[in-house]
């Protein structure tokens, strides 16, 4: 995995049982090979409006299928440091296909940044990134989201990964990197979100694998579900999860 990172991918979201996931595991596993990072805690620091509009597009694309919506955020592998590197992200999705722009610093030059507009450094994603902070009148920093992650790739085929989500955990305040990855637990234990990222069509094997575990896609925004959560309590009765 590099710092800097432009690619274009699908992804699939499925949300799975503990008996699901080492079911899944056993049917595949020897086909997988643990990627760079393996088992990491990821935690994502959410940039957003004064409004959440970034977070209630997300809530809305969810309920009305719509093509389009994008996140900015900064995130770290572990608990960062000040001199640490972290990879401030462009996540755009449209009709289904993952656009990302990534471009690493340290934890203190992305935070000068979020704070004063002014670019470390000059690049081509730096500047694409500048241009969506600019779109929508500087956000700032709005939900800090952690989770434990593992993560695969297909033998011999590196550009298949699967990653595994577990203890999603959120918190609106304090939401600095370096403070940690604590926060209020968004889905219960036990319970995973898996994706399946490809640059191209899913394979029959994979896919076999999927049914015979009885395994379904699920939308899932771990950025959206912690905002409904706060803000709302989940008091409209939906799951937030599944």
């Amino acid at each position: 995995m590099t710092d800097t990172m432009i690619f274009r991918r699908m992804e699939k979201k499925y949300v799975i049982s503990q008996r699901q996931k080492d079911r899944l595991l056993n049917v595949i596993g020897e086909r997988l090979t643990p990627d760079e990072y393996g088992e990491s805690t990821i935690c994502s620091l959410y940039i957003d409006t004064p409004d959440c509009l970034l977070a209630r597009n997300s809530i809305e694309a969810k309920e009305t299928n719509a093509a389009y919506k994008e996140k900015l955020r900064l995130r770290s592998y572990g608990t960062p440091g000040r001199n640490d590197k972290v990879f401030l992200e462009l996540k755009k999705k449209y009709d289904g296909v993952v656009y990302k722009r990534r471009e690493s610093m340290t934890l203190s030059e992305a935070m000068n940044y979020l704070v004063t507009g002014s670019k470390p450094f000059e690049s081509q994603i730096m500047n694409e990134i500048d241009y969506a902070m600019k779109f929508y009148r500087h956000p700032a920093p709005a939900m800090t989201v952690c989770y434990e992650r593992t993560a695969y790739y297909v033998k011999n085929m590196p550009a298949l990964r699967i990653t595994f989500d577990s203890s999603v955990r959120y918190r609106p305040n304090d939401t600095a990197l370096e403070e940690g990855s604590h926060g209020k637990l968004l889905i219960p234990d036990g319970v995973y979100i898996m994706e399946i990222k490809t640059d191209g069509v899913m394979p029959p094997w994979l896919s076999g694998a999927l049914g015979l575990c009885e395994i379904l896609p699920a939308s899932f925004s771990k950025y959206g579900s912690a905002y409904v959560d706060y803000y709302f309590g989940n008091r409209k009765g939906d799951k937030i999860y599944g």
